[in-house]
Parts: C-alpha cells; structure tokens; sequence
C-alpha cells in the first residue's frame, strides 16, 4: 500500500507515523506527526558509520541486529498499537527508503498493512515549500500594520482569511513577544504556514491577510516576507490609552497568567518577571542607556507592586513610555517610509469590515 497524494494528507489532518530517528523529528516535524522510530539516534549514527565504511549490505544488517529480540517486538508493539488508534494514517521516514519499507514489511507480515509515503518526509517537505511559493505568486495578499498596541492581531482572528503568523510561531512579533512556551522549529513554523495556505485556498479563499512582519518573528524566519513588502497596507488606529490597555492586557496579564498555569503561582511569577526584564535588556543599546535604566527601575517597581497586592496599575508607566519614546517613533518611520502602499486607515471595526470586503469583491 502506497500513497503520494500529499495534498490530501494535510488537507485531512491524516494521522502520520514518523519513523525517523528523534533527532531527526527535532529538526523539524509535521504538526500532528507522532515520532515512532525504526531506530534510536545512537542506533540510526552506528548503522550510517558501518554504511560510510563496509557498504549498504553490512549497515543493513547491522541494523536487523541492533533492532531485534525484545527491542523489535517492543517497537512493534508501539507501531501496531498507532495502527489501532489510527487506522486510516500513513508511515513514512526520510525519504521512504528502506526504513518505511522495512517497518511496512514487519507490519504486513505481523498481519497489518499501513500504507506508506512515496517519498516520505522530505517529498512532503518539497511540497509544502512549493505550496508557500505557490501562494506568494498566485495569492493576494494584504498586510495590517499600526503602531504597536492597535490590536494587528485582534483583527487577524476575526477574519477567516488571514494567516496568524505569529499564533504559527508561538511569538508574539516583538522584543517583548516571547510567550511561555517554547517556539517552533523554522521548518515546523514553514510546515505550519503551508498547510493554513493550502486548507485555506481550498476552502475557496484566494486573498490572504497577514499582520505587517520583520524578516523574523522571534526565531522563525519568515518564508513570505519578500511577497509582503509590495502587498497593498492596511493602517490600523487606536487611541494611546487603548493601546496602553492591550498590551497590559497581553504582556503582562496574560503573560503571567500563562507562566502560572505552566509553572505554579510562585515559580510562574519568577519566570514571568525575569522574562520582562530580559525582554527590556535585549533593547538596552537601542534605547540609550539613561533610558533603559529609568525604565528599568519603574519595571522592578510595577513587578514588585504586583507580586505584593495583584496591582498592575504601574504596569503602566513603562508601557506608555516604551511608546512614547521607542516605539511610536520607529512606527511613524514606517508609516511614512510605506505609504504609497497604504490602501486604507482607521479603527478595528473599520478595518474589519474593509478587509472582509476586498476579499468578497476580489479586489487585488
């Protein structure tokens, strides 16, 4: 049994068995995939020594030895046991060599057919590379950009046709963007880009709106970033004191809600207030450093506040001079440095509703 529809792999969410080795899985992964390996790393490293020095023949039966007895039937047993709970997935391993084949010979012969990938993980890999590069050049695309606190991400979760880049990165876009849990590799944000683009465009959408980005977002570089500086610019505004309360709202109380429930009140306090101030520290040299130590001291302040009462109220105070004095210059740059793209400007609603418009009329 055999399968290279890729397409209908992730356009179902199909159940996939990856038998690389977990080192490999690190690297990079499909969302969803559960890693299953033929062999360990240290299995995988002696089998590829034995093949670079005595030849294919020799490394293959190395690996028959190390991976026999009980650890054969240990493995089996996950293997058949996936099988069970999914029964219409696939399996596959790099390049759906002798590793998938071996494990689909095993199964069969244990009376269980599974197909397996044509091409395994790295022709999924090429052809979720080709459907990125296939939407930067096939699909509209429109940006939402603002000052910071305008609430860019608010509107891309209330419009079926955006993409959520930094929901795809686990990362909030800026140097205070760091969440609680860790990010994606940069092939698994790639993976997970694709796979949003292509159910998308298969649910008909052909314009896609994205949240104006750097070349990176935290640690994932971002595949579109090219096709998105010369896509048309929506301008999102708000208020300053509603900008204030967002990203109160989002980078502190949320973000400690968030340490707590991963780490415990006491440990999860201690992670949330040492994730501020280090996000405040990687802009030390941008700030200037009489800067940086004013807002420094009133962050130590507002942390301290709240760790004795639950106050955030001086929470507030860095936040409006971070804008006033940071970030709302470097924003009024860009506004200025795009604004022969800026199609349209104004509030949430506003925007929603011109962005929900554009993608029924099909203007490009």
């Amino acid at each position: 049994m055999l399968t290279e529809d890729y397409r209908q792999i992730f356009l179902r969410g199909i159940p996939m068995m990856d038998l690389r080795a977990p080192v490999e899985f690190a690297q990079g992964a499909f969302p969803g995939a559960v890693n299953l390996p033929l062999m360990s790393d240290e299995e995988r490293a002696k089998v590829g020594t034995c093949y670079k020095q005595q030849g294919q023949e020799a490394a293959i039966k190395l690996g028959h030895q190390l991976v026999s007895g009980s650890i054969r039937a240990q493995r089996m047993a996950a293997w058949a046991e996936f099988v069970r709970q999914h029964p219409d997935g696939v399996l596959y391993c790099f390049r759906g060599g002798l590793r998938s084949q071996t494990v689909q010979r095993w199964l069969h012969e244990a009376g269980i057919d599974y197909p397996r990938v044509i091409g395994g993980y790295k022709a999924m890999r090429t052809f979720l590379i080709e459907t990125i590069e296939q939407a930067a050049t096939e699909c509209q695309l429109v940006v939402v950009g603002g000052m910071t606190g305008t609430g860019k991400t608010d509107v891309i979760t209330r419009l079926d046709h955006a993409i959520d880049l930094e929901g795809l990165a686990n990362h909030r876009g800026s140097a205070f963007g760091k969440r609680s849990t860790p990010q994606p590799t940069n092939i698994e944000f790639e993976n997970r880009i694709a796979i949003d683009l292509l159910r998308k465009r298969d649910a008909g959408h052909q314009q896609f709106v994205l949240e104006d980005e750097s070349r990176a977002i935290g640690s994932c570089s971002l595949p579109l970033h090219a096709a998105m500086q010369t896509a048309p610019l929506v301008w999102l505004e708000d208020s300053f004191e509603n900008r204030v309360e967002r990203i109160l709202r989002d980078y502190v109380v949320s973000q400690l809600d968030d340490h707590i429930a991963l780490h415990g009140t006491e440990q999860g306090f201690e992670r949330y207030a040492e994730q501020l101030l280090k996000s405040l520290a990687g802009i030390t040299k941008r700030l200037g450093g009489e800067r940086y130590q004013r807002l420094h001291a009133i962050m130590q302040e507002a942390l301290a506040q709240q760790r004795d009462s639950g106050e955030v109220a001086r929470h507030r105070d860095w936040i409006a001079g971070l804008l006033h004095e940071y970030y709302d210059p470097m924003y009024a740059f860009q506004r200025q440095s795009k604004g022969e793209r800026i199609v349209f400007a104004g509030e949430q609603q506003a925007v929603v509703e011109f962005l929900r418009e554009r993608a029924r009329s099909g203007i490009a």
